[in-house]
């Protein structure tokens, strides 16, 4: 028995919801620096404010991906998350433009993000559960040219209704621009009927199928059924211990030595972890393990070989792409459009082009999504991975030596490689090395190695460039080249079955 093979229009239906997904993803990644510097907020204390989204992903998409694991009704296994989180996400891009506050946007961003979790984790888990081996790459491929065009129209969005519809890209001081405002809304509309295609498009296999699929291949491989180690209480103790200690310990050094307040959250992260695995051994030991925190924290041990070199390599290559995204626009706009005061033309023009910079390399994304699989071919998929984060670190480094905003557009091309190698390599490899059973917790866990560099991005990135750079904006960019490159160093450290 075996997973049957998908035709290109059935993968198309699959996957067409991450374009909707992608929409509200580049909407945020694109916008949300600029509408909070339009509320009033300073360059340097814009990382702390982007903590929402590696927050909320650290604690939303291992939840949803061991309930989805569970699930199974009328509506299927992962799409009944796709639905609401789609909803969830529509509603908060409707409100987050609106914004009269600071705080409001951040607590809008914080309720999109997780919306977004919500309909993005299971995705992942979809294709490794209704395609055959042979297939996921085309999958997570496909997955990515779907991102790559979801991002360019929410990229350019702004831009377009300013340049082509006559919509104003100025605000008065503490105002969005009605540009971006109509963005919002229009992704809005569009990621709720992508996802819903889906929703209505496609179905799904049962737990029992998968499970059947599961002993097949297993068999088919001369395996014998898995056997996974249970984690001793000493290794949840070590965790509690070493976090609650270290994220102590950090606290008090930050509130001695004077440091920037951002790195209480660092703190509260660490201690975070240690108050989990004393808890995992507390339940361990009155045999309370039989419920979801023990089963996730269990699963977070006993993950796979090949999934914890991944993570070393998604760890790096995050840390760069969110140096990217919180500090492109104050970069731009402050050394090559001239400009720090966000309500003039001059700042609003730079984000703008931004807008137009992020729809290239998510443009380029969509194309090198087809161009991939032939480097894996030519190559393997570690070298194929290794060579596209290398060309998105000389893409982030030109803009250290680039004046011309219009030749920015090159370094976007390097950037783009990146990142669709970044959306589809790592799963690809990842898929094979997991239990259908588990598929999307699994997938959830490995999003810590997403989130955690993120967190450490929005605690340090700001107090690394008060300190070192004068606060300039620019050098967070060369930052981020410098997590590719090592990203792409550690790609070789991973064991790939094919």
């Amino acid at each position: 028995m075996a997973r049957q093979r998908l035709s290109f229009l059935q993968i198309w239906n699959m996957c067409f919801g991450f374009f909707g997904i992608q929409i509200g993803f580049g909407l945020q990644n694109a916008n949300t620096s600029r509408i909070f510097q339009s509320l009033g907020v300073d360059v340097n204390h814009l990382a702390i404010l982007w903590i929402a989204a590696p927050a909320t992903g650290l604690l939303v998409q291992p939840i949803i991906g061991h309930f989805s694991d569970k699930t199974w009704g009328r509506f299927g296994r992962r799409r009944p998350y796709f639905f609401w989180g789609a909803i969830l996400t529509t509603l908060a891009l409707l409100v987050m433009p609106n914004s009269p506050t600071l705080w409001v946007a951040a607590a809008a961003l914080w309720i999109m993000d997780a919306s977004i979790n919500i309909t993005m984790e299971p995705f992942r888990a979809f294709v490794g559960d209704n395609l055959p081996d042979e297939q996921r790459a085309t999958g997570y491929a496909m997955q990515s040219f779907f991102i790559g065009l979801g991002a360019v129209l929410a990229s350019a969005l702004p831009w377009m209704l300013t340049n082509w519809f006559d919509v104003a890209n100025t605000a008065p001081a503490g105002q969005v621009p009605d540009s971006v405002r109509i963005a919002f809304y229009t992704g809005g509309a569009g990621l709720l009927l992508a996802v819903l295609w889906t929703v209505f498009t496609t179905r799904e296999y049962s737990p029992e199928q998968l499970s059947a699929f599961e002993t097949a291949e297993r068999e088919a491989a001369g395996l014998g059924a898995p056997v996974e180690a249970e984690p001793s209480g000493k290794a949840y103790v070590t965790l509690g211990v070493g976090g609650a200690v270290l994220g102590v310990a950090l606290a008090l050094v930050v509130l001695s030595a004077g440091l920037e307040k951002e790195l209480y959250v660092l703190a509260a992260l660490l201690f975070g972890f240690g108050v989990a695995g004393l808890a995992g051994a507390g339940l361990k030991r009155i045999g309370r393990t039989d419920n979801g925190f023990s089963e996730v924290l269990a699963d977070a041990f006993r993950m796979p070989k090949t999934m914890r070199r991944l993570a070393v390599v998604q760890f790096f290559s995050w840390f760069g792409l969110f140096a990217m995204w919180i500090y492109t626009t104050p970069a731009v706009a402050t050394v090559h459009f001239q400009a720090a005061d966000t309500a003039s033309k001059a700042y609003n023009d730079g984000a703008d082009w931004v807008g137009v910079l992020f729809a290239v390399y998510n443009g380029v994304a969509a194309l090198a999504a087809l161009l991939i699989p032939l480097m894996v071919k030519i190559t393997n998929r570690r070298v194929s991975h290794a060579i596209c984060l290398c060309l998105g670190a000389l893409g982030l480094m030109s803009f250290l030596v680039i004046r011309d905003p219009k030749l920015l557009l090159i370094g976007m091309v390097g950037v783009g490689f990146a990142w669709s190698s970044i959306l589809s390599a790592p799963y690809s490899i990842l898929a094979g090395a997991l239990p259908a059973r588990k598929m999307g917790v699994y997938m959830g866990i490995f999003n810590f190695f997403i989130v955690i560099p993120q967190l450490l991005a929005a605690t340090l990135l700001g107090l690394l460039l008060k300190t070192f750079f004068e606060g300039q904006a620019i050098y967070a960019l060369a930052l981020g080249a410098a997590g590719f490159v090592i990203a792409a160093l550690a790609t070789f450290a991973v064991e790939d079955r094919t």
